[in-house]
């Protein structure tokens, strides 16, 4: 039954990923400007998740901190390094000559994202089952701007809304396979998690910085460039704002060592 409910929480979580990133294709916003705008919303959110959500529970508790920065940087360094494979693939191949390589790295990203999603769950229900909707409730508020934004960087790279769309849907079924590995190995793999949190902190913070404000800055004039500053920093505040209303486990009532719970939180 434990099992069953884990596997249903993490279909609820990337089913509402889902209705949200079909939403925003089926209302058109494709076009250069307003796509321009999305990635400035995009580059913003995914900051504000990587250093307010990822890279906070990554150094939260009794961790390695010397280990836990290194597995930030060895995620910017894995970013630069799989790009430039990326581009060198692009350049000699002209079936993904349209599409850049933040679109694979956005994938990846979010696989990895997802599939710690799934392990939280797993171990909020493996506590309890109020423990486990409460997570769910929590990871899915996170989800739902946050797919937004990857959609948004997907059509930015030059992906058809229609294989967006899908590569969108199976990433976020990796959560489900989280939950499965979650279920029958927590006990063993837990300590690693906070490492992953800051290698996947790496990515996301390579992508905003490296890829998506520099494009932002070569369509910034007049009020367009006004714009886009307003809503990257709209990005910023909204994952931030959410952030804060969301139920944390890290309240002064609460245990203040995820590892001492087998709670592997994540946003």
């Amino acid at each position: 039954m434990e099992l069953i409910l884990i596997i249903l929480a993490n279909l609820l979580v990337s089913a509402v990923a889902l209705i949200g990133v079909f939403l925003l294709v089926n209302v058109r916003l494709k076009s250069e400007t307003i796509t321009t705008y999305f990635v400035s919303f995009a580059a913003g959110t995914m900051l504000a998740t990587a250093c307010l959500t990822l890279l906070e529970e990554a150094l939260h508790g009794s961790v390695n901190h010397t280990f836990a920065l290194w597995s930030l940087l060895g995620g910017m360094v894995a970013s630069f390094i799989l790009e430039r494979t990326l581009l060198w693939y692009h350049h000699h191949h002209e079936d993904t000559h349209d599409i850049r390589p933040s679109a694979f790295l956005i994938l990846i990203g979010d696989v990895i994202h997802n599939f710690i999603d799934g392990i939280a769950i797993s171990a909020a229900f493996m506590a309890s089952p109020l423990l486990g909707w409460a997570a769910t409730a929590s990871i899915a508020t996170h989800e739902l701007p946050q797919e937004f934004a990857d959609m948004s960087v997907l059509l930015h790279s030059g992906m058809k809304p229609r294989k967006a769309l899908l590569w969108n849907f199976l990433s976020g079924l990796t959560a489900i396979v989280g939950g499965i590995v979650g279920f029958y190995f927590l006990g063993a793999y837990d300590g690693a998690i906070p490492y992953v949190l800051a290698f996947t902190a790496g990515l996301f913070i390579y992508i905003s910085c490296a890829d998506l404000i520099p494009s932002l800055h070569e369509n910034s004039g007049g009020k367009r460039g006004a714009s886009q500053l307003l809503l990257f920093l709209l990005g910023v505040t909204f994952m931030a704002g959410i952030v804060s209303l969301s139920p944390h486990g890290h309240e002064d009532n609460e245990p203040h060592n995820v590892q001492d719970q087998n709670i592997p939180y994540t946003d």
